[in-house]
């Protein structure tokens, strides 16, 4: 087993049971024609949540994505990015401010990443590293 391997089943023992989350398989109704959908549970309780909040079914919500996607997108990973959208978009700075968002050392205490994997991390805390850096890191 390689360092990353051994990292990951570490991090994976210690982890929060909210954050693990198995694909679960649904079927839904989408531009007349029945076809499964495997979403994260957390997904599928996003996606209830905005058909409640639009007052729609969760098939016709899926339709309208359908009907949105570019057409190489998995109606998945449409569904997906459609959801992270919804909910960017309604998200205000007071919000951030009242879910205690805005400090990457509060947010690795959320995650209940421990102090030993601190090392991990980039010490530049001015959020300013380019894709660029990261990328030539990793190549």
């Amino acid at each position: 087993m390689g360092l990353l391997d051994e990292q990951s089943s570490e991090r994976a023992k210690g982890a929060d049971e909210s954050v693990r989350s198995t694909l679960v398989s649904r079927n839904v109704t989408v531009y007349g024609r029945r076809t499964s959908i495997r979403l994260e549970p957390e997904m599928w309780e996003a996606l209830k949540d905005v058909a409640k909040k639009e007052k729609c079914s969760v098939h016709n919500l899926c339709t309208l994505v359908f009907l949105r996607k570019n057409g190489d997108t998995s109606l998945t990973a449409a569904i997906r990015v459609f959801l992270m959208l919804y909910f960017k978009a309604a998200a205000t700075e007071g919000g951030h401010q009242k879910a205690g968002h805005g400090s990457f050392e509060n947010m690795k205490k959320r995650a209940k990443i421990p102090a030993e994997y601190d090392s991990y991390f980039s010490k530049n805390s001015s959020g300013t590293r380019s894709d660029d850096q990261d990328n030539a890191k990793v190549a």
